[in-house]
């Protein structure tokens, strides 16, 4: 018979072995730097993939057009119907990313993949729970995550999880957060700030031991008239709260005011695990727009959450940037239709822009079987 005793040592060094491994990529801040458990320095070069959870109007057709998700869907459903309505964004959901992306991402060098989440995969908009208060779990957004960072965890590839579409909706901008005039805004709301932060609490709760997640961006591009950022701090603040009691010690990831770049009130930051994180667009690229980010008195690490929609000329000079003051980046976004940015672009046809000129125009309105 086996040795009882050696198969209980044999037992433990393999479990002890198994932690040391399991926990060596968890990031971490360090000074102005990222380091993962052996002290590793770790530049974040990430990709969004933006409009597969949260539909943005403009990456929708050439040249764009202007509309919410929930208006796209609106439209989607007077077309076709509720029905096929749902199949389209079941298909939508499970085929605009799959494994072959991830793997593609980590052949061409990245190591970040930030996922803009909408809070409506995860649980119900305040409007349609039972009573004040209550919050009904959703599994599609988590099946969607849980597969997501499989494919990460294959390829050695850090997960962001990115909260781009709050309660309610975090700006004017409606368009980035799916946001309906119509209804209170996340900033109106406290019940909408109360399911942001229970949303959040539950999130970690589902990923707070995954290695290869490297954080959280707590709220995408807020754009509200908030004096001195005082409620956003407080919302913030509130979230840290929910997730460290969770034990959780992932990354938070904090984008300022007016698409992340008014950090008024935001600084001194408010916990040992903390990164700025500024979006940089249509801007030229040079040292003066880096001066807040390498000023000698900021204690956290810079990581630039979206950046891109421009030329490889443009792409280039800023990664030197960038890379030269030790800044990690996100390139967004990953896919659109008919648009040459993005590293890929599907071309569109005419029946599509059938479709597409009859919601722009309201002539020539398309069959359900076109």
């Amino acid at each position: 018979m086996p040795n009882l005793k050696n198969l209980s040592i044999l037992f433990f060094l393999t479990v002890l072995t198994s932690n040391v491994l399991f926990s060596q990529n968890f990031l971490k801040t360090s000074g102005r730097s990222i380091i993962n458990q052996n002290g590793d320095t770790i530049v974040l070069r990430g990709m969004g993939l933006g409009g597969w959870m949260v539909q943005e109007g403009y990456m929708m057709a050439p040249g764009g057009f202007s509309g919410t998700q929930f208006q796209i869907r609106d439209n989607i459903t007077d077309l076709i119907g509720e029905e096929e309505t749902e199949k389209f964004y079941n298909k939508w959901l499970n085929n605009h990313v799959r494994k072959i992306d991830i793997d593609s991402m980590k052949a061409w060098g990245f190591n970040l993949v930030r996922v803009p989440i909408h809070y409506n995969l995860f649980t119900k908009p305040i409007e349609e729970e039972t009573f004040p208060g209550s919050y009904t779990e959703i599994e599609k957004g988590y099946t969607l995550l849980d597969s997501l960072l499989e494919w990460c965890q294959v390829n050695e590839m850090y997960m962001m999880i990115d909260l781009h579409a709050a309660p309610g909706g975090q700006g004017y901008n409606a368009d980035i957060s799916d946001y309906d005039s119509s209804k209170f805004s996340l900033w109106e709301s406290v019940a909408n700030q109360d399911k942001t932060v229970e949303l959040w609490k539950r999130l970690s709760k589902r990923y707070k031991n995954e290695e290869w997640v490297a954080g959280y961006d707590l709220i995408n591009e807020p754009n509200w008239n908030l004096p001195g950022n005082k409620l956003l701090k407080e919302l913030y603040v509130r979230i840290t709260d929910v997730i460290r009691a969770e034990g959780d010690e992932h990354i938070l990831f904090i984008e300022g005011n007016w698409f992340a770049n008014d950090f008024t009130g935001l600084v001194p930051p408010w916990d040992d695990n903390m990164v700025y994180s500024p979006h940089k667009y249509w801007s030229p690229v040079d040292e003066e727009y880096l001066d807040w980010l390498i000023q000698d008195t900021l204690t956290t690490p810079i990581f630039v959450g979206e950046t891109g929609e421009n030329s490889n000329l443009w792409y280039r000079d800023a990664i030197k940037l960038y890379e030269d003051n030790k800044i990690g980046w996100a390139w967004w976004p990953f896919k659109r239709i008919d648009a040459i940015q993005p590293p890929l672009s599907i071309n569109y046809n005419e029946k599509y822009m059938k479709i597409v000129d009859y919601w722009n125009s309201g002539n020539n309105r398309p069959t359900k079987e076109e």
